[in-house]
Formats: structure tokens, C-alpha cells, sequence
């Protein structure tokens, strides 16, 4: 069942007289009749959890808004998809921009926003212009503006193009960078939800929590609620990537086994030139990465399944989380030491330096991790790794430590073994890794 790319397949659906024809603002419309309380409790009713990583219950978040009399609300879009391997987000922008309109005037009428936002990572540098297009052809046929469709409803909604920081991707980091200000993140509390956009009640959600919200108000609550497994309702868009056939956006069901995604040909089609699967990074690169006999199998030796509770049974152990989708699949012939060593550097490179545990220790940890990748390390390198990566985790004002530490930590867990073989084997994992049997610069190397 696609609840959200079910037109996606309709010549020139990106365009509002195409959208309309085919069912488009029925939700906002059927919205409009209800209050905003109504639409809250249906969102409860539905189960739906935030789609951009963290999994919060959204109807229990937009709860917990404050509502002081005579104070301006603000729903901010977190449309700062910076996660690497996610790229969901982005589909759903450029190809059904009417659909998550709809989330938006939907939401905000909820939560009682007349202004609210969509800020987007500057790297997304054509979408923002599709964006603009479907709100001012929405403002057109009614749909935003004053007294929307005589419900009394004001509503305008503002682009916001930020400047290509995954930092930003934090909540109170992008409303900072919205603000104007430099996109540090803040202490909480207060939490946004109290004091959040200028100082204002604020709920931010990411693109397709938001979207999924106009699925919701057509299907009904409890309807959209008995679609999926447990505490893992409706569907998910999955972003996958690397060894695979096929990669793409897919919205599966929360039934789908995670051998199924990888070997179905109706999904990922398999793995290129048969060759066999070593790991998997099943929720965007911040998310433990698993090897494929824990992949394919639950702690209890059951399947594996794509969503939340499945993915992430037996703890960080032997599991890991459904976090943004970003789905990575690593064949047999890939290096985890490099690709560790390449998610250290992203995270390094994008610490706000607001923290020291997270400002020092992410360029710890890729300064250690290039020393083994350029063939000097030492085994008591790996056991220094696995502290610093201690040290960090839950140490920081914002979750961008316990990301960077998060990898390097299973990366050890689970492939320890190829760690000491490339302390043990300098030479040979520089062929293996850059096809050169000397000490070269990998910096040079992928440059």
C-alpha cells in the first residue's frame, strides 16, 4: 500500500491543476471543517512518529505546544535533510510539492501557526524554486493566505534556504540559523515546543512526518493506525543506496522483512554481480551499522524486519535503529575501517565546536582512524578509539555526538577483527583499499 507515493507516477503531478484533478487539497479541505484539536487527536489516534530520525510519537509533540494567550505560534519544516544516505526528503519536495503543502497548511492550522516555515539545506539549491511555485499556485486557488477557503484560518508559509550545515538538522540549531543567527544548538530547556522560533511556542517536523499528515486526515486516525506493526504504523520512506541494483526512494510497509528490501525485485533487486552481503547502515549514517548475520536476523533468531521496534531489538548489542531511512547497503568487498574513517571526517567537519567532548574527540577519532587507514596505527589505537567514543556519547548539548560516536563504536563492535588486520597488515590494505602498496595520503587519494 503507498499512502504518499501513490501519484508519483502522474505525468506533471509536481503541478497544482494536476494535483487537483487527481484528489489533491481534499485533506485540507475535510481539515478545515474539523478544529484544530480534532486534528491533533486524530494524529494521536494514527500512531505517526516523526520520520526524520528520532521516531517521537508527532501527536504527543504537538501536544505539548504552549498556547499563552495574545503569543504567535510558528510550525518550522526541518527540510535541513543533511543525514548522509537520506535523501527521501528530497523526492517528496521535488517531485510532490503539493502533498507536503497540504501537510503544512494541515499542521499548521493544528497547532495554530498563521506564519510558519520550511527551511531547507542550502545544497537543495533548485527545490527551493518548486517549493515556491506550489505555495504561490496554492495561495492562488485559496488554499493559503486570509480567511482560507471562510474558515477564518490566516496562513502564509516561508522558504528558508540555509547554508549546507548538518547542524542545522538539529532543532534548536536551525531555528538559530533561521533567526539569523549562527546555527549553534541550544541548551534545553526550554524546549521549542515552549520557547522555540523568536522565543515563540514552536513545533518542528521534518518533510515526510509532515506530509504523512494529509494521508492521515483522508484514511482517519484509527484507519491509518491499523496500517503497519505495533508501534510502527503507516508507512516509510526508505532511502537506499550503495551495493545494491536498484537504488531509490521506496515506501514500504513496516512488515517487510530487511532480506526481502535487499533481495526483492520489486525493491533493491539484490546485490550487483552476486556477490554477498558484509553489512548494512539501515537509517542513515549516524545509525550502528550491523553485520549481515545480525541484519538478517533478530538477537532471538528471528527475522529482521524494516521498522522501528525490529531494527533496533537486542539494543546497540546487536541491533540498530530505522532512524531517516537512509539505507546503505556494504557488499563483501567493502572496508569498514574506510568507510568509518569517511564518516569521521563528516562529522568532525560538521561539529558546531560548541562542545568539547564532541569538538575534540570527532577529531580525535578521525586523526586515530587516518593513522590506521595510512598504515601506522597501533592495536592500542582501536581500544583508544572505542574510549574517546565513550567519552562523547550523551556528553554534548545536541545529538550530533552521540552521531559520530555511534558509528565508530559498532564499527569496533561487530568488525574488530578488520580493524587489527589492517594494524597487522599495513600493506596490504592499502592495496586493498587504494590500489597502491605504498603509505599514500588518503585525503590525496580521494581527492
Amino acid at each position: 500500500m503507498k499512502l504518499l507515493l501513490d501519484k508519483a507516477h502522474i505525468e506533471g503531478i509536481r503541478y497544482y491543476d494536476v494535483w487537483k484533478k487527481n484528489g489533491g487539497y481534499q485533506s485540507v479541505e475535510k481539515a478545515l471543517k474539523m478544529s484544530p484539536e480534532e486534528i491533533v487527536e486524530e494524529v494521536k489516534k494514527s500512531g505517526l512518529r516523526g520520520r526524520g530520525g528520532a521516531g517521537f510519537p508527532t501527536g504527543l509533540k504537538w501536544s505539548f505546544i504552549a498556547k499563552p494567550e495574545g503569543v504567535p505560534r510558528h510550525l518550522v519544516c526541518n527540510a535541513d535533510e543533511s543525514e548522509p544516505g537520506t535523501f527521501k526528503d528530497r523526492y517528496l519536495m521535488e517531485f510532490l510539492p503539493h502533498l507536503f503543502i497540504e501537510g503544512m497548511i494541515i499542521s499548521s492550522y493544528a497547532l495554530g501557526s498563521n506564519t510558519s516555515y520550511i527551511y531547507i539545506r542550502g545544497e537543495y539549491s533548485w527545490i527551493p524554486d518548486i517549493l515556491e511555485q506550489a505555495i504561490a499556485e496554492a495561495k492562488a486557488a485559496g488554499y493559503l493566505g486570509k480567511n482560507i477557503l471562510g474558515s477564518g484560518f490566516d496562513c502564509e508559509i516561508y522558504v528558508h534556504r540555509g547554508a549546507g550545515a548538518y547542524i542545522c538538522g538539529e532543532e534548536t540549531a536551525l531555528i538559530e540559523s533561521l533567526e539569523g543567527k549562527r546555527g549553534n544548538p541550544r541548551i534545553k530547556p526550554p524546549f521549542p515546543a515552549v520557547q522555540g522560533a523568536w522565543m515563540r511556542p514552536t513545533v518542528v517536523n521534518n518533510v515526510e512526518t509532515i506530509a504523512t499528515v494529509s494521508p492521515i486526515i483522508m484514511l482517519g486516525g484509527e484507519e491509518y493506525g491499523k496500517i503497519g506493526v505495533g508501534k510502527s504504523t503507516g508507512t516509510k520512506l526508505i532511502s537506499a543506496c550503495g551495493n545494491i541494483n536498484k537504488p531509490g526512494v521506496y515506501e514500504i510497509p513496516f512488515d517487510l522483512s530487511v532480506e526481502d528490501f535487499i533481495y526483492g525485485d520489486e525493491w533493491c533487486g539484490g546485490i550487483p554481480k552476486g556477490k554477498k552481503l558484509k553489512a548494512c547502515i539501515p537509517g542513515g549514517s549516524s545509525v550502528p551499522i550491523l553485520p549481515a548475520n545480525l541484519l538478517l536476523k533478530t538477537a532471538k533468531g528471528e527475522t529482521r524486519l524494516m521498522n522501528y521496534e525490529s531494527l533496533s531489538d537486542g539494543g546497540f548489542q546487536t541491533g540498530t535503529m530505522l532512524g531517516s531511512g537512509g539505507f546503505i547497503v556494504l557488499d563483501e568487498d567493502q572496508c569498514v575501517v574506510k568507510h568509518t574513517y569517511t564518516l569521521a571526517r563528516f562529522y568532525r567537519h560538521e561539529s558546531c565546536g560548541q562542545c568539547s567532548p564532541c569538538r575534540e574527540g570527532t577529531g580525535w577519532m578521525e586523526k586515530i582512524l587516518y593513522k590506521i587507514e595510512k598504515g601506522q596505527g597501533k592495536l592500542s589505537d582501536i581500544d583508544l578509539l572505542w574510549d574517546i567514543q565513550r567519552r562523547i556519547e550523551g556528553n554534548t548539548i545536541c545529538p550530533l555526538g552521540d552521531a559520530a560516536a555511534w558509528p565508530v563504536a559498532a564499527a569496533i563492535r561487530h568488525f574488530r577483527d578488520e580493524f587489527e588486520w589492517h594494524v597487522l597488515n599495513p600493506e596490504e590494505s592499502q592495496v586493498r583499499n587504494y590500489g597502491i602498496a605504498h603509505y599514500a595520503d588518503p585525503l590525496e587519494v580521494v581527492a
